[in-house]
């Protein structure tokens, strides 16, 4: 093991899932395959919501910042794990290490509280149709944004302040794919027992009640749906959810064993492919499962294609 009196001064080396597995070549291409499917179906998904006019409306606003988020998240992570692979060096800086654990932080935990939104959005819009221009007005889905947005960075803030501010002094090798609480704290040379209660009851703060929000939010629409008189509206409801309820369950379920899971049930490859699942994997997913399965969405992917099919060839 390597020791160091000054890691701040050192940085850190980052030993992950490409430095663990037996096919690394095989991972780092899949890696890469998912980052830029990733970029492409977030990208797409950005450019429609933006382009037509039609979906402007709330549900489209935070499925908008879903795919900010998961762009944004996946692209803190992935460009660096896959470049120090080719290159052979997995270094990074102290200060480094700190903006890339805030980042994700805060981008974990918006999108947190992002998917409860979406869940209540989805609620009212089945089960109080009548009232949802009220509920759910646009003054109040930016109200959500906002809510997400600052509650995650002001909690990413404190935690990555007073993680860093530990001494790390007994090995700079970081077995994980990128800079994050749990594998860090590893490296401290102090008693870090009562920080790493603080950081399980984050987890649980930041995980449980949105997740049960969700759950509770979707069993009244399925009890809604199931009393439709009307196969179409019920078919296209349970279409809906049943696609928001994939990504609550891809992004939960990464998310929960890293931030939820007692330390005592830990180990490096395990977390290690938690991670990988909801930082690189949902991410690259969530667009495919929304625009796939969404009329709305795929009609607005042609109309603005189209468009812009039309005005290149005018110009020839």
């Amino acid at each position: 093991m390597e020791v160091c009196n000054s890691t701040s001064g050192n940085g850190f080396i980052l030993v992950g899932i490409l430095d663990d597995s037996g096919f690394p070549e095989l991972l780092c291409a899949t890696i890469t395959a998912l980052y830029f499917l990733a970029l492409t179906s977030n990208g797409l998904l950005l450019l429609v919501i933006t382009m037509d006019a039609r979906l402007h409306v709330p549900m489209y606003l935070l499925l908008w910042q879903l795919s900010l988020m998961d762009l944004l998240l996946t692209s803190v992570i992935t460009p660096k794990a896959v470049i120090d692979f080719l290159t052979k060096d997995n270094t990074i800086s102290f200060g480094g290490c700190a903006l890339q654990m805030f980042l994700e932080l805060t981008l974990g935990s918006a999108e947190d509280l992002l998917l409860a939104f979406m869940a209540y959005d989805r609620y009212v819009a089945i089960c109080h149709p009548l009232n949802y221009m009220i509920l759910m007005s646009h003054k109040v889905c930016w109200l959500m944004i906002a809510t997400s947005w600052t509650l995650a960075s002001l909690s990413a803030l404190g935690y990555n302040i007073y993680t860093m501010q530990y001494p790390f002094c007994k090995s700079r090798q970081i077995r994980h794919l990128f800079c994050e609480i749990p594998p860090l704290l590893k490296l401290a040379c102090a008693d870090t027992s009562r920080y790493e209660l603080m950081v399980y009851v984050m987890g649980v703060t930041l995980l449980i009640p949105p997740l049960a929000a969700i759950l509770a939010s979707y069993s009244l629409i399925l009890f809604t749906v199931l009393h439709m008189p009307s196969n179409e509206g019920r078919k296209k409801a349970l279409v809906t959810c049943s696609s928001h309820l994939t990504v609550v369950g891809m992004w939960y379920g990464g998310a929960m064993v890293m931030y939820v899971l007692p330390s005592s049930f830990h180990s490096p490859k395990q977390d290690n492919i938690s991670s990988v699942f909801y930082t690189i994997f949902t991410p690259a997913l969530n667009p495919l499962i929304y625009s796939l399965r969404n009329k709305e969405v795929t009609g607005a992917l042609r109309r603005v294609l189209g468009k812009r099919l039309l005005s290149v060839q005018s110009t020839f």
